[in-house]
């Protein structure tokens, strides 16, 4: 009965263990929300939103963003006219990175 009970306990251990450790092994989540890909914007003006899980560091272009506790981000952007790429990267305390691009256009006017 008391290697059952010992077994029981290890077990349990060895799953709590691999729970709290699942965000160090797996790192940032970073999911965006806007703008999408390959989006025009005649205006030039951006808004930027999306959540960076488990990140301690979020960039945008290699500019810092701030972000909520929850990892919730939003920003207005004003772009020149023509195409940019808009890199984010999020980074946790471990130095494991993640990183998204969206490619927008801002049109020329004639």
């Amino acid at each position: 009965m008391t290697r059952y009970l010992i077994l029981v306990v290890l077990v349990i251990l060895v799953v709590y263990g691999l729970v709290e450790a699942l965000p160090v092994i797996v790192g940032p989540n970073l999911s965006i929300a806007s703008p999408s890909n390959d989006g025009a914007f005649p205006n030039g003006i951006v808004t930027v939103s999306g959540k960076a899980a488990r990140a301690a560091v979020l960039t945008l272009n290699g500019a810092a963003i701030l972000h909520q506790e929850d990892g919730s981000f939003s920003s207005v952007l004003t772009l020149p006219r023509g195409g940019s790429i808009l890199t984010f990267v999020a980074t946790d305390r471990f130095g494991k990175r993640v990183t998204a691009t969206r490619d927008v256009f801002v049109p020329f006017e004639n």
